[in-house]
């Protein structure tokens, strides 16, 4: 399975419209590709939070048809990263689009995570409830955003639920790239998939972002990594090889919590 992850640079001197345009482009040259990823508010930025009104789109509004379009093109399975998505009946959510090879929208996730300790993100944005999985020839994809990251009760709900490879779409900042990099791999190892995490580049509202997008295998051996600029990184796995690593080394069989309600005395 081929994946390329497009780490792509918000920076405020660009429109959301050429950005738009730009990464619809950059996603047609990855054509071969089984699946390409794209990081979390790209067109806004993930720390640019006075832009996620006035950016805000419906669900099917023009981000949803530039990358629709821009899957179809190239052929590929495209996770969209993520949009300031407005509901018509409810609040602004941060939202990932999946789309298939033909442009169909395979799935919708709303970040139920959401950063900022009670400002920012956490009170403009709606929290979203529902895990979700997308079934691919390949393998089972279960989607994530950024802050999601570090809660691994999510990840093991997504791995009950069939993921085989977790995504993790981002706005990581640098002053704490290296949780990015150890939770990426402790994400990978616990559940025994591959993890495939992409950040943004550049400077969101003048918070440096981490880049340094990562595929891991479900060993936690790192298959592939970013720098800090902007970058198309593109790795090959066999996604048969959760199976035997869960067959050869079957710890998720052992859980003891989590599975039945506590015993009562």
């Amino acid at each position: 399975m081929r994946a390329s992850v497009i780490q792509i640079a918000v920076n405020e001197d660009e429109s959301v419209e050429a950005r738009r345009r730009r990464v619809a482009a950059m996603v047609r040259e990855q054509a071969g590709a089984d699946l390409v990823v794209l990081p979390e508010l790209w067109t806004t930025g993930a720390f640019a939070y006075e832009e996620f009104g006035r950016e805000a789109e419906p669900l099917e509004g023009p981000t949803y048809e530039a990358m629709a379009k821009a899957a179809s093109d190239a052929g590929v399975w495209l996770h969209a990263g993520s949009i300031p998505e407005r509901d018509p009946e409810g609040p602004l959510y941060n939202t990932s689009l999946v789309f298939s090879p033909s442009g169909d929208l395979a799935a919708a996730y709303r970040k139920i995570h959401r950063f900022g300790f009670d400002k920012g993100e956490a009170v403009l944005m709606g929290a979203g409830t529902d895990l979700v999985t997308v079934r691919l020839p390949e393998t089972t994809l279960g989607l994530s955003t950024c802050y999601d990251l570090r809660f691994p009760e999510l990840f093991r709900g997504l791995v009950d639920a069939g993921a085989e490879t977790l995504v993790v779409s981002a706005g990581w900042p640098e002053r704490r790239r290296s949780h990015w990099t150890l939770l990426a791999q402790a994400r990978a190892v616990e559940n025994q998939a591959f993890v495939v995490a992409c950040g943004t580049a550049g400077t969101h509202a003048g918070v440096p972002q981490a880049g340094h997008s990562i595929v891991v295998d479900p060993w936690g051996e790192v298959l592939a990594q970013a720098g800090a600029g902007e970058e198309v990184l593109t790795v090959e796995f066999d996604p048969g090889k959760v199976a035997t690593t869960r067959e050869q080394f079957p710890a998720l069989k052992d859980r003891m919590l989590g599975l039945q309600p506590p015993r009562r005395p």
